[in-house]
């Protein structure tokens, strides 16, 4: 029997052979995307790739760590459902195609797994005929076991033709695997599309094809890519021949030490399983428990996992090893960390026993003063204030008989909702924004200060513009465009400065880049700007060396507090200007005066020896 670890190993050497670079995972948080609360899907590290950008090599393969939330409430209760989660890819940035994906995906199925042929269903797009072709003719799938399915089921981004987004898109053919007529409805005409359970989709081959316009036209992309994804739970399921994913090796050693350390059978012990495996990865990959974004949703799994436990005490915390152990060969880092993350798990823990402790007395008192029907701003502060969930304030009221008045809790719930999302930066939105620098050109860097150059773009009020009058905040990119002035990036401001000609002047406010070109945020202070005009880049040298100062402070921030708290600590944000900076790390209580007093006199005396600061340039 192949174990989970073994799958994930013969999948990746065989896309390797096939001349796909093997990628290691990205973190559950991307690197690179503010938009995404977590990490989702496979393609999410090659979003640029997919655009077209830094395509290094045209084919990838990865197993990419997972964590999603949007089924929650399904998790523990379905076969497959889960928050964290595994997913094998391969990936084709403008190289090959259907045909190549098709083939290779049937030929591991078949040939790497050794899963008869006949145990295996396809469905295609309806419109795509090329996809159908290409099963039928050359795969040899019986005609009967391809499935058309519509543009819910088998586009993406799902009913993409007919309601958007707009941007790169393209049908879907799926693989399934079928438990055989006496798994499910037992119906005649039971096939991929029935919800039963007989067949579970294994592998999404995804065929990036078309560029969708505002106009619901699909023209063809300049290059066409393939993304793929199947879920390593999945698979192992299948390869294992077990009917739900909890039942595999990677699984069932977990679930064995929450029986031992509860003493007793759980009936929530899959739920148990599934959100201590994807606490340990967050908090490994930088992700603590909190009240904001990603610490939120790691708050939630560790406090529902116990809470669900019927525990009085903590026990979730010795569950850490576990996972570490399980993982290590592939993901040593939580092995290296199990002790780290069990501590932050503890305090977790205790934290949420407190809350129970401090709640319960206030919940108890609402109950006994309401006439049969506990109020929605009742409930609003009981899960605001006092930190109380929502099922365990509804499992509480159904045992004394009491209705929840649950309409007014969802409008008090949504307005919080919605004033914490006007301070987010995340977004639901497609992963491919509009560009729209798209017919701005591409100019060559200089490292010349000042810089004599010409403007070659304006962008007004989001826009394209021949012209930028005074007052106006515009978007502007020059030829040449200058090496010297930083564009933003991680965390750190752009450089600032001015364009000039003899009859006006604009301040530049910030620089950013995009697609490979640097774009000066400006407000326009004396006179009117024109497309073509010449001007002259003057970089404010005295902010620019400020802002390399406090960045040169992040490091040695970073260097005193791993020296005083420990190597755990790991930076999980920053913020550099040229006025001040902002350090986030990963720790796990709050530091005291001695520890502040420390780090300080550390960095100051690195300051004080002048330390030399070296700088070279490594691909």
């Amino acid at each position: 029997m192949l174990t989970g670890a073994e799958i994930r190993k013969r999948f990746l050497e065989y896309f390797e052979k096939k001349g796909h670079k093997v990628v290691e995972s990205d973190l559950l948080v991307p690197r690179n995307d503010p938009t995404l609360l977590f990490t989702g899907a496979g393609m999410n590290q090659f979003k640029e790739q997919f655009m077209g950008k830094n395509v290094t090599y045209k084919r990838a393969c990865s197993s990419q760590k997972c964590l999603r939330t949007g089924d929650l409430e399904n998790v523990g209760r379905t076969p497959r459902h889960h928050t964290f989660f595994e997913m094998l890819g391969n990936f084709s940035f403008g190289d090959y195609f259907k045909k190549e994906a098709i083939a290779w995906a049937w030929e591991f199925m078949t040939g790497e797994m050794g899963i008869p042929g006949e145990r295996l269903w396809v469905s295609v797009y309806k419109d795509d005929d090329e996809a159908f072709a290409i099963w039928r003719d050359e795969i040899k799938v019986p005609e009967r076991k391809i499935v058309k399915l519509g543009e819910h089921d088998n586009f993406w981004p799902a009913d993409a033709p007919s309601k958007g987004p707009n941007g790169p898109c393209g049908p879907c053919s799926e693989i399934f695997y079928d438990f055989g007529e006496n798994t499910g409805c037992g119906k005649a005409d039971c096939g991929p599309a029935c919800d039963c359970g007989r067949f579970i989709e294994v592998w999404n081959l995804v065929f990036t094809q078309f560029d969708r316009q505002p106009d619901g036209s699909l023209p063809p992309l300049p290059a066409r890519n393939i993304d793929t994804g199947m879920g390593l739970e999945r698979i192992t399921a299948v390869m294992q021949g077990v009917r739900t994913n909890f039942d595999t090796d990677l699984f069932i050693p977990l679930r064995a030490a929450i029986r031992r350390a509860i003493g007793r059978e759980v009936r929530d012990e899959k739920l148990i399983a599934d959100h201590i495996r994807a606490a340990v990865f967050a908090i490994a990959d930088g992700v603590p428990p909190s009240n904001e974004k990603q610490g939120y949703v790691i708050r939630k799994l560790i406090r529902r996992a116990y809470l669900k436990s019927g525990m009085k005490a903590p026990f979730l915390y010795n569950m850490v090893p576990g996972v570490a152990s399980m993982f290590k060969e592939i993901y040593p880092e939580l092995d290296e960390k199990r002790e780290h993350i069990s501590s932050i798990v503890l305090d977790e823990e205790k934290r949420f026993s407190d809350t129970l402790r401090c709640a319960m007395p206030v919940f108890e008192e609402m109950a006994a003063s309401c006439k049969g029907t506990l109020g929605g701003s009742e409930i609003f502060k009981l899960v605001d204030t006092y930190g109380l969930p929502i099922d365990i304030i509804s499992e509480e009221a159904q045992a004394r008989g009491m209705e929840l008045d649950t309409e007014t809790f969802d409008v008090l719930m949504e307005k919080q909702k919605e004033q914490s999302r006007k301070g987010s930066d995340i977004s639901t939105d497609f992963i491919f924004k509009p560009d729209k620098f798209r017919e701005a050109p591409k100019p060559s860097l200089s490292d010349v200060l000042p810089l004599e150059a010409r403007i070659e773009f304006i962008l007004r009020k989001e826009s394209p513009s021949e012209e930028a009058a005074e007052g106006e905040r515009v978007e502007v990119i020059t030829s040449p465009q200058s090496s010297r002035f930083y564009a933003e990036s991680g965390g750190q401001s752009g450089d600032k400065g001015a364009i000039e000609k003899t009859d006006g002047w604009m301040r530049i406010l910030n620089t950013y880049e995009t697609d490979g070109r640097k774009v000066y945020e400006a407000v326009v202070e004396r006179g009117t700007f024109f497309k073509g005009d010449a001007v002259k880049l003057c970089l404010d040298r005295e902010k620019n060396s400020d802002t390399a100062k406090n960045h040169t402070a992040t490091h040695l921030l970073q260097a005193a507090l791993r020296n005083v708290l420990g190597d755990h600590v790991k930076q999980s944000g920053s913020l550099v200007t040229d006025e001040r900076l902002r350090f986030d790390f990963t720790h796990l209580k709050k530091m005291s005066e001695r520890e502040l007093s420390k780090v300080e006199e550390m960095v100051n005396m690195w300051v004080e020896e002048g330390v030399p600061v070296a700088k070279e340039v490594k691909d």
